[in-house]
């Protein structure tokens, strides 16, 4: 029987175990021009135990912000910046990918430089807020991407991929899920377009094939994976025909031979089953548990064969040293909800480990 706690062989990178860490923002890239910093570094370090570390979502480009102090990895400053904490990992055995993460129409004016606005598939507002340096703000209407745009865009990512290469990073994850840019032209709701990147199906998930293809031709498909979330409503998305247009995305992007597939699930058990069916390399699952966070209990579909790692969030927060406390069933830390976002070291890199053995 699988454990999690055996190695895996992920693209050909050996992974120690097969927990991996969630994707999350922090909002603490204070360095210059967007970068991290060195608690970044300790940061990452500190969790590099995790299998696979995956990290926050970094912008591909100055208008793919979408939040206050979000890191990006679009200049020479930010590569440099990077390495320091891809340097920090390895060192500590860890692995790392780069998440690429375009917010789309999620964001605000105040967050761009120039006088740039938010961009997605179709100019149509997101119903909510988005926080700035100047308080919540209610989010605009986006500029809709012109097919020029949008083929610069895709550009963006696989310039942005190898810069992560260069910044050291093992690989990319592109991140499709959670209503922003690639999810925006994924939902009908957000993608009203008539063109070849929106209507029908195959239209609608051109924009995913076609980033995830570039980034992979760029870096190597062994370096690439693909966060997706069927059917979350986050950022006020609505889909529907989830298994009809998922079922065409990894239908396209099988054949690329990429490293991973990661899964953010809903609660269609049922539709996680059928892509894990369907894709043939690595499937990193972030099980449906709503309203309680991943915990140990999600081990098990590692075991069953459901996954063949399983992606924590909240509990790697509060507890760097996660795989470690789950082999031994705890204790955990509690996550200081106060201190996700912004501020200074606290609730970041001060969760104490377990003491060595």
């Amino acid at each position: 029987m699988k454990t999690a706690f055996e190695p895996f062989n992920l693209g050909g990178t050996r992974l120690a175990n097969r927990i991996a860490m969630a994707p999350m923002t922090r909002s603490r890239a204070y360095g210059e021009g967007a970068s991290p910093t060195a608690s970044t570094a300790t940061y990452y370090g500190q969790r590099a135990g995790a299998g696979l570390i995956i990290t926050e979502g970094i912008q591909p480009s100055i208008v793919g912000q979408g939040y206050p102090d979000t890191p990006g990895l679009h200049s020479a400053r930010q590569v440099a910046a990077w390495r320091k904490v891809t340097d920090t990992v390895h060192r500590e055995g860890g692995v790392v990918f780069a998440q690429l993460m375009h917010t789309g129409r999620i964001g605000h004016p105040s967050l761009l430089p120039d006088g740039l606005i938010p961009v997605a598939p179709s100019p149509v507002a997101a119903n909510g807020q988005v926080f700035t340096h100047q308080g919540p703000k209610d989010m605009v209407a986006p500029e809709e991407l012109t097919q020029t745009g949008i083929h610069r865009t895709i550009a963006d990512y696989a310039d942005a991929a190898r810069k992560a290469i260069a910044a050291g990073f093992d690989g990319v994850e592109v991140h499709g899920a959670n209503g922003y840019l690639i999810h925006q032209f994924l939902a009908p709701n957000t993608n009203r377009r008539t063109d070849a990147w929106g209507g029908g199906t195959e239209a609608r998930i051109r924009f995913a094939v076609e980033v995830t293809t570039a980034v992979a031709d760029a870096i190597g498909p062994h370096r690439t994976g693909i966060r997706l979330s069927p059917g979350n409503p986050y950022n006020d998305i609505a889909e529907d025909n989830l298994e009809e247009t998922y079922g065409a995305i990894v239908e396209r992007l099988a054949p690329l031979g990429l490293a991973y597939l990661h899964l953010m699930e809903g609660p269609d058990r049922d539709l996680t089953l059928r892509l894990r069916k369907d894709w043939p390399t690595a499937f990193i699952l972030n099980p449906f548990t709503h309203p309680s966070p991943t915990g140990p209990d999600a081990l098990t579909l590692i075991e069953d064969g459901t996954a063949d790692l399983i992606s924590f969030g909240a509990m790697f927060l509060a507890n760097p040293d996660l795989p470690r406390r789950l082999q031994q069933g705890g204790p955990f830390n509690t996550l200081d909800q106060a201190t996700l976002y912004g501020g200074d070291d606290r609730g970041y890199t001060d969760y104490p480990a377990l003491p060595a053995a």
